[in-house]
């Protein structure tokens, strides 16, 4: 059994000081609530105008401010080991922002550098999509023409070791550690899917372009586009992508849009997708506090699938940008939507960046689809339900999920949800 001890201290001491810290947090606090940022780049929401930026001159409460002030001084008087001011203040910051909601976050510099790149769709490294399984990171799929591509790194490969360092099960620390400039060397140790060999593969990093969206036929007049997460470069990789399937097969009558596990993104890139699928109708609304965090989104004419049925694919761990698309497709009724309640993640977060590289991701608007259903919490629930477990997309020339959601194309089932198992006593 632990005990823990704890002391009372008298607050006699504390006046001495208290000035000190309240100059401490005077300086934090006026740079967030007195004097907020002017210069604000935003990432998932429709980028605000200089107008848009308007102080909130209202200072915090004495009574916050002091109470405040209180805590920063024990901390720094009686904490056990001595902390840097600044490691302080940053801690302070991700408690403020975590205590919103579980969207909100303060970025350090690394953190924010790393968002950016996942939005502008290009970074250095070795080009693989990863996830945890079982204590190491299993190889979704290397990407096209990249690093791990070229050294014959194959989906379902598992990475034990990175540079003789033994995986855990933290997928962005290995992401990190893969990571690094072009032109450096980096050593995976790897447990191949096919065979259980353990092989050691030497990379050179580069400049990797993350194509999130890829495709293939499926049977004859049946294709499939996969879209892992929505950046900067998914619209023109879409339309790329449809186009060579329009190639391959010129009788083109539907296709499988696979948005399992995809989680989410930036909200113009999801907008832009929909778009492309759309003649007419409303893509997404939005509400918030500020003038810009209201807004409203709608398709122009024209569509590049015009003619081709789509089945969309989603499960639980379709979110966000993904649902963007998930819900205005099928509310729009362009879509049918197979699979799984969608995870239910309806909000938009603005990246703030603020000084010396930091920023802070904040949400500031809920979304709702075109029916006017706000889903955050609650999902989207499918039109055709698919009974089991959430799966991770695999090959889909074998993959049971995308093979039911082509049936269903095939099939042309009337919009309305049904089971799994009331589909097998109908046919």
């Amino acid at each position: 059994m632990s005990v823990e001890f704890v002391v009372v201290k008298s607050y006699r001491a504390l006046f001495p000081i208290i000035g000190i810290a309240g100059l401490v947090a005077g300086i934090v606090l006026a740079r967030f609530v007195i004097f907020p940022p002017a210069d604000q780049l935003v990432a998932g929401s429709p980028p605000r105008s200089a107008d848009a930026a308007v102080p909130i001159a209202q200072p915090l409460p004495a009574a916050d401010a002091r109470r405040l002030a209180e805590a920063v001084v024990q901390i720094r008087r009686e904490y056990v080991d001595e902390i840097p001011d600044g490691k302080l203040i940053d801690g302070a910051l991700r408690g403020l922002l975590a205590g919103l909601d579980t969207h909100s976050e303060y970025l350090d510099p690394r953190e924010y550098e790393e968002l950016r790149r996942g939005a502008a769709g290009n970074y250095p490294g070795i080009g693989i999509e990863v996830s945890a399984d079982n204590g190491f990171i299993k190889v979704q799929r290397p990407l096209e023409d990249s690093p791990a591509a070229r050294a014959g790194i194959r989906a379902g490969d598992l990475i034990l070791r990175i540079d003789g360092e033994p995986v855990g099960a933290n997928v962005a620390t290995a992401i990190e550690q893969m990571r690094g400039p072009a032109g450096s060397l980096v050593k995976l140790t790897v447990r191949r899917a096919a065979g259980d060999e353990l092989v050691d593969v030497v990379l050179e990093r580069a400049r990797v372009e993350v194509h999130s969206v890829s495709g293939e036929r499926l049977d004859t007049g049946y294709g499939y586009l996969r879209i892992a997460a929505f950046s900067d470069t998914t619209p023109a990789d879409l339309e790329r992508t449809i186009e060579r399937l329009r190639r391959e097969q010129s009788d083109l009558r539907g296709i499988v849009i696979d948005l399992r596990n995809n989680p989410g993104g930036v909200l113009e890139a999801a907008v832009a997708v929909a778009d492309t699928m759309l003649d007419q109708g409303n893509i997404v609304s939005a509400r918030g506090r500020a003038a810009d965090a209201r807004f409203r989104m709608d398709a122009k004419p024209g569509q590049i699938l015009e003619g081709v049925d789509i089945a969309v694919l989603v499960n639980g761990a379709s979110a966000s940008a993904a649902e963007i698309v998930a819900g205005a497709l099928k509310d729009n009724g362009r879509a049918l939507l197979v699979g799984r309640r969608t995870y239910g993640k309806g909000s938009v977060q603005s990246v703030i960046p603020l000084a010396d590289g930091h920023a802070i991701k904040l949400t500031t608007s809920r979304y709702a689809t075109p029916s006017g259903a706000y889903i955050n919490e609650r999902g989207i629930a499918p039109d055709v339900v698919l009974a089991g477990p959430d799966s991770a997309p695999t090959d889909p020339t074998v993959d049971d999920e995308v093979r039911a959601a082509m049936r269903e194309l095939q099939r042309r089932v009337p919009k309305g949800t049904r089971t799994a198992e009331n589909r097998k006593s109908r046919t």
